[in-house]
């Protein structure tokens, strides 16, 4: 039940003082929400550092535990390749030797042709150019290569040589006449040291040319022989005949020895993964605990303590509402009013609140 107000001014010291507790205990409220938040801030900074210690140093250490592996694994591949290479040596140094094996017949036959060519062109005064294959190719072709030989030596002399000619002669006093003559020399001039070379080698000489032909038909069609049997021979893909045991199993051995090193760096991955990084991120908790706990109950004490002062300033708030207020009205819930309210009571200017707050509004 409400009791009347007897004594004014004593009513109103009440409520100032209950005003100044107030706004003393939303003051207090204010600093400890404040302090709330900057440990809250610190408190997070602190995880997230912790946090992000854990995520350097794990991936850091998978890092290591992964090149560890691959500096093995890479060292292992460079040993497998070099084995390989060394077997790829072993083989071709057997095909040679067995290409020589199956073409010494035809070699040493064609050593002896070229020698018992040698000496019967000597014999005859033959000159030595002779013997050669471009002089066959230019004088009596027969193969399709000395055709070709042939063909090749005729664009040369007869087109391109003239042509180049031409060209050699500046723009401005070049005439189309000028590459009709060049061809026509260019005939004449070739031509004749062709005829007069045939001429030459050829008169008194033809019967041992032909004998150098039979000659060179010989060689030709061993060459060839001894091509078909050195394509042969490298297109075989028995390698038996060439002892290559060791290097198989040694690129076996160290084939498998990759293998097994990446079954056990995916193991020590794995590992790393259920288990290490556990304990790496256990210990790196452990170690800053204490300030993580320190932190921790100092928000934690702070924040009852602001929620404790939000519960006081309600219920203060409250208070002042149904005991104050009511019969003051909010505008005067200030210290310095509620003082003004007081002196114009204890003056006799006014008898009552309502009176006074009457005066305060008309500003007497």
């Amino acid at each position: 039940m409400i009791q009347p107000i007897t004594d004014h001014a004593a009513f109103l010291g009440e409520a100032r003082q209950a005003v100044e507790t107030l706004n003393r205990i939303k003051k207090d409220y204010s600093q400890l929400e404040w302090e709330e938040k900057q440990l809250k801030k610190q408190l997070d900074a602190e995880k997230k550092a912790v946090d992000d210690l854990i995520s350097l140093t794990v991936k850091k250490r998978r890092e290591e535990v992964n090149s560890s592996y691959d500096k093995q694994i890479a060292k292992g591949q460079e040993r497998l390749k070099k084995a390989k290479a060394k077997r790829e040596k072993a083989k071709s140094q057997g095909m040679k030797e067995r290409i020589m094996e199956e073409t010494a017949g035809l070699r040493e036959e064609n050593r002896q042709i070229n020698l018992e060519m040698k000496s019967l062109f000597q014999r005859e005064g033959v000159p030595a150019f002779c013997r050669h294959g471009w002089y066959y190719a230019l004088y009596m072709p027969r193969t399709l290569k000395e055709i070709g030989m042939l063909l090749f030596v005729i664009l040369i002399c007869f087109a391109a040589v003239p042509w180049g000619g031409y060209h050699l002669i500046p723009d401005q006093a070049r005439r189309s006449w000028m590459l009709v003559l060049i061809y026509l020399l260019d005939i004449v001039l070739l031509g004749s040291i062709y005829l007069t070379v045939g001429n030459h080698t050829k008169i008194g000489n033809l019967e041992v040319i032909r004998q150098g032909r039979v000659f060179r038909d010989k060689l030709n069609s061993n060459q060839k022989k001894i091509r078909w049997i050195t394509k042969g021979i490298r297109r075989d893909r028995n390698e038996t005949i060439y002892n290559l045991e060791k290097f198989d199993d040694e690129i076996s051995r160290m084939a498998q020895e990759l293998a097994e090193l990446a079954v056990k760096k995916q193991e020590a991955l794995n590992t790393f993964d259920t288990v290490t990084q556990t304990i790496i991120s256990d210990e790196i908790i452990n170690s800053n605990k204490d300030k993580m706990e320190q932190l921790t109950h100092s928000y934690e004490r702070t924040e009852k303590r602001r929620e404790e002062a939000e519960r006081q300033v309600k219920e203060k708030s409250l208070e002042l509402t149904d005991k104050y207020e009511i019969y003051i009205g909010k505008e005067f819930m200030q210290p310095d009013k509620l003082a003004e309210l007081a002196r114009l009571i204890r003056s006799g200017q006014a008898a009552n609140l309502t009176e006074a707050v009457s005066l305060c509004k008309a500003g007497k």
